[in-house]
Formats: structure tokens, C-alpha cells, sequence
């Protein structure tokens, strides 16, 4: 998969994370690939620990796998921001 493709896929990845974990979080698209791109990295981290398998980033495995880390990583940031205020 190439850069695009991975673009792509952190877009999906971090707008249904946005959507399954509602709320204010800051910034916008860039955001919202960046929480994608690493959620599909704590997903795949996740399935491994979990002797899951490995999975394909476009997958529906893959992309349930990187959604449910990319709410990992939302949760946290909202964590982390609130005990910062």
C-alpha cells in the first residue's frame, strides 16, 4: 500500500473513531488522519497481543482492529487534555 493508500486509510480510520467515540476533539483533518494512521498501528499492536492474526489495512478485520485503537487513542488524548486543565 502506498502513501496515498495510507492516507486513505487513516482518513476512514479516524472518522469512524470520531464517530464510535463522539465529543470535542482538537484539530480537523490533518487530525483526524494522523489519530487514523497511529490507531491502525495500536490496532495491529492489539490483534498481535491478543493472537488475533494479522490483518490487511483494508480488511474488515483490519479496519475494526485500527477503529477500536484509534478510540484507544482518542479516549487517551481526552484523558490526558483533561487532566492537563
Amino acid at each position: 500500500m502506498g502513501i496515498i493508500g495510507t492516507i486513505l486509510a487513516g482518513l476512514i480510520v479516524g472518522l469512524l473513531a470520531k464517530w464510535v467515540v463522539p465529543g470535542r476533539d482538537p484539530g480537523g483533518i490533518i487530525v483526524t488522519i494522523l489519530v487514523g494512521i497511529a490507531g491502525s498501528f495500536v490496532g495491529k499492536w492489539l490483534a498481535a497481543q491478543l493472537q488475533l492474526g494479522t490483518f490487511s489495512a483494508f480488511s474488515i478485520g483490519g479496519i475494526v482492529m485500527s477503529v477500536i485503537g484509534a478510540a484507544i487513542l482518542l479516549i487517551g488524548w481526552r484523558i490526558i487534555r483533561k487532566n492537563m486543565d
